[in-house]
């Protein structure tokens, strides 16, 4: 490693260290150097950080640093770098501090003006961004979706009107519904990219429409964290307050018809690309007003 500027003699260095995300081969010699010699890793999972470091027969103390204990554990993290010591963030897997906590010992670090330096290495949003079909000059990363409210609203209209591909992280239990809620904000055409296990053993990456995608993960038991990139939104987007005028209308005419309310939700679910529950409130609206 390069020697540090005067400025910084003898003060401690914290190290942001990529870990692999599935393949401990994808482990760089920087990235193993650093961690055999720093004195402490802190660490999402002591656990799995202790299995990476019994690997590469490192001796450093795993120490805890997770979303719950991040901001009481910065001033001991202060005083070990004070006194010299050299240390390393590493997360579950792949480079911290993306949809991973950390971001709070870093800034505390450059605000009492520690050197903080990147070891760079493995990243799920970027391994499935450069194979998905769909990169160019510019990409957003929005990390998990919230898992309801405004904010997910929020986010899943922004990747739909977003004109540079979007990433998302998704668990796999899920990555169905997230799928089919973006069907009616992006339309069912829109290209996306899923990959799975990515770097493991199991690897999948799906090419192919949202409504594609929605066909092959939405009724499956689907195992392992999921990395979406959604194309970008290169016409108009459907508005969703014009598809919901569309699906009562549609809904009034088969009822009217004499069809079941459970057949026509299905009916407008199919042929509209909207998510099922919402068909079935609609549906029940209308029924309920004639």
């Amino acid at each position: 490693m390069a020697p540090r500027a005067d400025r910084f003699r003898g003060m401690g260095t914290l190290y942001v260290v990529s870990t692999p995300i599935g393949n401990l081969d994808d482990l760089t010699r920087r990235a193993e150097a650093t961690l055999s010699r720093v004195s402490r890793v802190l660490a999402e999972d002591t656990r799995r950080t202790r299995i990476l470091l019994n690997h590469i027969g490192a001796k450093a103390r795993a120490v805890s640093v997770h979303a719950h204990n991040e901001a009481e554990r910065i001033p001991r993290i202060l005083g070990w770098l004070a006194a010299g010591e050299d240390l390393a963030l590493v997360s579950d897997a792949g480079t911290p501090l993306l949809s991973d906590p950390g971001q709070r010992v870093v800034r505390a670090c450059l605000d009492e003006g520690h050197p903080v330096v990147p070891i760079p290495g493995a990243s799920a949003a970027l391994a499935a961004l450069v194979v998905s079909g769909l990169a160019g000059d510019a990409f957003v990363f929005l990390g998990f979706p919230a898992r309801k409210g405004k904010e997910r609203k929020h986010l899943l209209a922004r990747v739909a009107a977003s004109s540079e591909p979007a990433i998302l992280y998704e668990s796999p239990g899920r990555i169905g519904a997230l799928l089919e809620e973006l069907i009616p904000l992006c339309g069912r055409d829109r290209r996306v990219a899923v990959g799975r296990e990515i770097t493991k053993l199991h690897e999948e990456f799906f090419r192919g429409t949202l409504a594609e995608a929605f066909a092959h993960f939405g009724e499956r038991k689907v195992r392992g964290e999921v990395t979406i990139v959604v194309a970008p939104a290169l016409a108009e987007v459907p508005d969703f307050e014009d598809l919901q005028s569309d699906a009562r209308e549609l809904a009034r005419e088969l009822l009217a018809a004499g069809a079941r309310p459970s057949r026509v939700a299905r009916e407008v679910s199919g042929r509209l690309g909207l998510p099922r529950n919402l068909a079935y409130a609609l549906v029940h609206e209308e029924g309920e007003e004639e």
